[in-house]
């Protein structure tokens, strides 16, 4: 089987911690000043000796799966002023085998949750951000989009994306409740504009707009 080009030693314990990482600093958008990092399941027992515990931190650096400074990623992390604490629970049984959860804070103090899985191979899954469900790769140009829970708001953002010539890939929406905080994850098969990307950021019912062109 050809793999990700990484350093390893493992695609799923490695190259696809690298990029659960390199997600959650996106929707996070900087790198973190502070991580709380949370090994699941069989994860919880391996991280050490499979290297994910360098991987998570090189991933928060921003560092590609294949880039040597893995290796020495604590370090790195001590010089960029990333402090990190990990945890680890072994019998999670609702999740997947290879989960993480990231818990960030950023430069400006903003925070966020991020909750994902390493399928194999070097695939992910992001399957929960700040407690919204969703279910996005990070394969595809993805955007998040934070609104009101306002009628017409789903096939409105459909619209703009669809006039900026992208083409919708998935769509994974969800809420805290009726005309409450919503969130809408959008993976589309091409770039969209900044320009585009301004005008969903002016709306009055939209709070924030997260754009995650394809990771490596």
């Amino acid at each position: 089987m050809i793999g990700p080009v990484m350093i390893g030693p493992s695609s799923s314990h490695t190259a696809g911690v690298v990029r659960i990482a390199r997600a959650a600093i996106r929707i996070l958008g900087a790198v973190p000043t502070n991580a709380v990092i949370t090994f699941y399941n069989s994860f919880a027992r391996t991280y050490e000796g499979h290297g994910s515990d360098r991987a998570i931190v090189a991933g928060l650096l921003g560092y590609a799966p294949d880039d040597t400074r893995i290796r020495t990623a604590f370090d790195h992390a001590a010089e960029a002023g990333l402090t990190y604490t990990f945890q680890s629970v072994g019998n999670a049984s609702t999740l997947h085998p290879n989960t993480i959860k990231l818990n960030l804070t950023g430069p400006d103090g903003h925070r966020v949750e991020v909750i994902g899985q390493s399928r194999g191979g070097g695939v992910i899954r992001i399957v929960e951000v700040d407690g919204f469900s969703c279910d996005f790769s990070g394969a595809l140009h993805t955007l998040i989009v934070d609104a009101h829970d306002v009628p017409g708001s789903i096939a409105f953002i459909a619209s703009v994306i669809a006039h900026d010539d992208c083409n919708i890939a998935t769509m994974f929406v969800s809420r805290k409740g009726k005309r409450d905080a919503a969130r809408q994850f959008i993976e589309m098969d091409s770039a969209i504009k900044e320009l585009t990307l301004a005008y969903l950021r002016h709306l009055s019912w939209v709070q924030r707009i997260t754009y995650i062109p394809t990771l490596e």
